[in-house]
C-alpha cells in the first residue's frame, strides 16, 4: 500500500479547489466528469465527510461491503481506515466538497 501525505494529488479530477488546508482538517471542492473515479483507498487517521452540491456521486465501501448514492444536498461520513472508491455516477459532472479530519491526512491506495 503506498501512502501520500503531501500535496500531489493520486488521482486526476477536472477540478480541485482546497478551500481550507490545516496540519488536522481539510476542506477540499473536487469536480469529477462523467468517466472520472477517486480509486480504492482508505485514510489513516481521518475520516472523509462528503457532501454533494452538484450531479450524483456513488461510493462504493467495504468492510462491511455498502453502495451509497448521494445527490446533491446529501452527505455521507465515512471512518477513518475503511475502504472506499469514489465514483460519479451520472452523465454530466459531479461536484463535491470533502471535508477531512480530525487528524493527519494520508491517502492509502487500496488495490
Amino acid at each position: 500500500m503506498a501512502s501520500v501525505r503531501n500535496e500531489a494529488p493520486p488521482y486526476e479530477c477536472e477540478r480541485r479547489v482546497a478551500h481550507v488546508v490545516l496540519p488536522d482538517f481539510r476542506i477540499t471542492e473536487l469536480e469529477l466528469s462523467a468517466t472520472q473515479k477517486i480509486p480504492w483507498h482508505c485514510h489513516t487517521n481521518v475520516r472523509d465527510t462528503v457532501y454533494v452540491a452538484a450531479g450524483e456521486i456513488r461510493l462504493f465501501l467495504r468492510d462491511p461491503k455498502e453502495d451509497i448514492r448521494l445527490l446533491p444536498g446529501e452527505t455521507y461520513t465515512i471512518a477513518a481506515r475503511r475502504p472506499h472508491l469514489v465514483v460519479n455516477n451520472g452523465t454530466e459532472s459531479a461536484v463535491f466538497f470533502l471535508l477531512q479530519g480530525i487528524g493527519q491526512y494520508d491517502f492509502v491506495r487500496l488495490p
